[in-house]
C-alpha cells in the first residue's frame, strides 16, 4: 500500500523526479496548489511535512490530514478556509496577518494546527489576540463565580457557609429577592444622605446653638446618623464575609466607602474629646473640614449603577484623548492670553493687567463660558476673542468621538460577556443532560440542583467554539468546523470589524 501511495512522486521509468514537488490541498472546499520550494522554508510546519508523508503509508498521511485522494494527489482538511488563506502567506511573505472578521482565538488554534509559530503573527494581530484572551478569561471568571455560587461544598464548616451566604446577599443583588431589596434600600440611603447634606446648608432650615452659631437641624442630624449606621453595618458585613480581606480593603469602591463613613465618627470624637486636647475654634474648623468629605458618598452610587461604572472605564481608557484636549487648551490659553494682553494693554480702561491675569479670560472664552468680568474693548482684541472661542469649540469637540466610542464599546462588551457566560452555562447544562443519557428537555433542572452541578466534574468541560481553557485542563476537542459562526464573542468581533470597515 505504501508503494501505491508513493508512486505519485515517481516518473514513468521508476526514477525519482528531480522537478519541483507539487502539493494540492483542499481546505474546507477551497482547493490550492503549493510548491515544495516555498514549503521547505519552514520544514516543521504541517504543510511541509506533507512532502515526506507519502512513503509512510496511509497511517502517516491521515495523521496529518483528514482525507487523501491518491488519484488527484489531493489532501483534504476540515478546517477554516479563510484562516488558511491568511496562514499560507507565511510561506510567501514570512509573516501572517489576520484579516478582519476572523476570531483571534480560533485563528490562533488554526496556526497551532498548521504548526506555524505565533512569532510570525503581525504585531497588530497579536493585540487583537490578547484582547480576546482577556475576554475569555473574564467569561471564565464569571462562569466560575456562578458555579461557586451554585455549588455547596460539604467539607465547609458552618461559619464558611454563613460567610458565603452573607457575601452573596450583600454583593450580588441578582442572587435572591431579599438581596435585591437590600440593594435598592442601600441606594435610597445614599440618595437620602446626599439630599440631607445639601438641605442642611439652607439657612431657613438651620437652628442657632447656645453659642449663637447656625447649625443643622436636629432632625437632619438624626437622619444623617441613621444613614451612617446603615453604611457602617453594610461595610462591616461585607468586610467579615469577604473571601479576600486585603483585596477588599484596597478596592477603590471600598476606599470610597471608608471616606464616606469615617468623617462622621472622626467629627463625633473631636466634638466630645477634642475640646480637651485643643482649642474650640480649631475643633470646629476640623469638624467643618471633615463634613465636606461627605461629598464622597455620592460616589457610592457607582456600586449600584452599571452606567457610572461604564463611564468611569471609558474615561480611564480615554486618558490619551483627554491629555490631548488639555494640551490643545493649554497652548491655546497661552497664545490667546498673550495676544489679548498685547492688544489691550494700550487701552486706557483695559481689564488685561498682565498675561497671567489674562489666563482666566482665555479659559472662560475657549470653553465658551464667558462670565463677562474680563472682556476686550479694542477691535483687535474682539477679533482675537472670536478666534479663541472658535478654536476652543474645535479643540473640545475633537476628543468627544473617541470617548463616546470607548463608552459604547465597553458597554456592548459587557453585554456580550454576560450573554457569553450564560451561553457557556447552557452548554454545560446540555452536556450534563447528554452525559446522563437523557435529553436536556427531560432534565431542565440541572443548573437548579446545586449539589449535582457542583459534584459533576464533567460540567466544567465546554464544547463550544470558544473553548475556555481556564475551566478545564482537558485538550481542546473540535466538534464543528472551525468557523465560529455560532460564537457570541466572534459575532461581536465580526460586527465591530464591519463597523470599522464602514467608518
Amino acid at each position: 500500500m505504501a508503494d501505491d501511495v508513493s508512486f505519485q512522486y515517481m516518473d514513468s521509468d521508476g526514477s525519482e523526479s528531480s522537478e519541483e514537488i507539487e502539493i494540492i490541498v483542499n481546505v474546507g472546499g477551497v482547493r490550492q496548489v503549493l510548491y515544495s520550494d516555498h514549503l521547505s522554508q519552514y520544514p516543521n510546519t504541517r504543510l511541509a511535512e506533507l512532502m515526506n508523508c507519502l512513503p509512510g503509508g496511509y497511517d502517516t498521511i491521515f495523521s496529518l490530514c483528514d482525507d487523501y485522494d491518491p488519484g488527484e494527489r489531493e489532501f483534504y482538511f476540515d478546517r477554516d478556509p479563510d484562516a488558511f488563506k491568511c496562514i499560507v502567506d507565511v510561506y510567501y511573505f514570512g509573516e501572517v496577518h489576520m484579516k478582519k472578521g476572523i476570531c483571534p482565538i480560533c485563528f490562533k488554534n488554526e496556526m497551532e494546527f498548521w504548526k506555524v509559530d505565533l512569532k510570525f503573527l503581525d504585531d497588530c494581530c497579536k493585540t487583537h489576540l490578547s484582547e480576546k484572551k482577556e475576554e475569555l478569561e473574564e467569561i471564565a471568571r464569571r462562569v466560575q463565580l456562578i458555579l461557586d455560587d451554585l455549588g455547596v461544598d460539604s467539607s465547609e464548616n458552618r461559619w464558611k457557609k454563613c460567610q458565603k451566604c452573607i457575601w452573596k446577599f450583600m454583593e450580588k443583588p441578582e442572587s435572591s429577592y431579599p438581596a435585591r431589596v437590600t440593594a435598592v434600600l442601600s441606594f435610597l440611603f445614599i440618595l437620602t444622605s446626599s439630599v440631607v447634606m445639601c438641605v442642611g446648608t439652607i439657612p431657613e432650615l438651620q437652628v442657632v446653638d447656645s453659642e449663637g452659631k447656625a447649625v443643622e437641624h436636629p432632625v437632619l442630624d438624626k437622619i444623617e446618623t441613621a444613614c451612617i449606621g446603615w453604611f457602617t453595618l453594610e461595610y462591616i458585613l461585607r468586610l467579615i464575609s469577604s473571601p479576600n480581606k486585603l483585596h477588599f480593603a484596597l478596592s477603590f469602591m471600598n476606599i470610597i466607602d471608608i471616606f464616606a463613613i469615617l468623617p462622621f465618627y472622626v467629627s463625633l470624637i473631636l466634638t466630645h474629646l477634642g475640646t480637651k486636647l485643643m482649642e474650640l475654634t480649631n475643633v470646629q474648623q476640623a469638624v467643618q473640614a471633615l463634613r465636606i468629605m461627605r461629598i464622597a458618598r455620592i460616589f457610592k452610587l457607582a456600586r449600584h449603577s452599571s452606567g457610572l461604572q461604564t463611564l468611569t472605564y471609558a474615561l480611564k481608557r480615554s486618558f490619551k484623548e483627554l491629555g490631548l484636549l488639555l494640551m490643545y487648551l493649554a497652548v491655546g490659553i497661552f497664545v490667546f492670553s498673550a495676544l489679548g494682553y498685547t492688544m489691550e494693554q494700550n487701552h486706557p480702561e483695559t481689564l488685561f493687567k498682565s498675561i497671567p491675569q489674562s489666563f482666566w479670560w482665555a479659559i472662560i472664552t475657549m470653553t465658551t463660558v464667558g462670565y463677562g468680568d474680563i472682556y476686550p474693548k479694542t477691535t483687535l482684541g474682539k477679533l482675537n476673542a472670536a478666534i479663541s472661542f472658535l478654536c476652543g469649540v474645535i479643540a473640545i469637540a475633537l476628543p468627544i468621538h473617541p470617548i463616546i466610542n470607548n463608552f459604547v464599546r465597553y458597554y456592548n462588551k459587557q453585554r456580550v460577556l454576560e450573554t457569553a457566560a450564560k451561553h457557556e452555562l447552557e452548554l454545560m447544562e446540555l452536556y450534563a443532560g447528554d452525559g446522563k443519557g437523557g435529553s436536556p428537555k427531560a432534565e431542565p433542572a440541572s443548573l437548579s440542583r446545586k449539589g449535582d452541578l457542583r459534584r459533576n466534574s464533567r460540567l466544567k468541560v465546554s464544547y463550544s467554539d470558544t473553548f475556555i481553557h481556564l475551566l478545564s485542563d482537558d485538550k481542546h476537542r473540535r466538534t464543528r468546523l472551525q468557523s465560529c459562526k455560532n460564537c457570541l464573542l466572534c459575532d461581536s468581533y465580526q460586527t465591530s470589524a464591519q463597523e470599522d470597515l464602514k467608518t
